[in-house]
């Protein structure tokens, strides 16, 4: 299972960006889906994961700034981020669970998509 993600860049303070990732290889279901952060010099931190039924979960300084949301048709999840503080920046992973066709759930991680926030 590969994942590919996209979308990060430069954005203004109170500005938008939205992240993209797709998983892509022999998959047969994705449970869980999660976008992760991590700032310079500091630990790599949950930012909001999706459960296949739709039922999302956000880290208490993003809440309505940023928005979760996956396209299972398309083994995708997004990350529209809102509002965006200098604090945002960091490098954004995506992160999935998933099950193979070869019988195999897994946990893997995209190559991550640097977001920076500044004027």
């Amino acid at each position: 299972v590969q994942l590919q993600a996209s979308g990060g860049g430069l954005a203004q303070p109170g500005g938008s960006l939205r992240l993209s990732c797709a998983a892509s290889g022999n998959i047969f279901s994705i449970d869980y889906m999660a976008w992760y952060r991590q700032a310079p010099g500091k630990q790599r931190e949950l930012v909001a994961h999706i459960m296949s039924g739709g039922t999302t979960n956000y880290r208490e300084d993003v809440k309505g700034r940023f928005t979760i949301s996956r396209d299972n048709a398309k083994n995708s999840v997004y990350l529209q981020m809102n509002s965006l503080r200098p604090e945002d920046t960091a490098v954004y992973y995506c992160n999935v669970h998933a099950g193979t066709t070869d019988g195999d759930w897994g946990v893997y991680w995209g190559q991550g998509t640097l977001v920076t926030v500044s004027s």
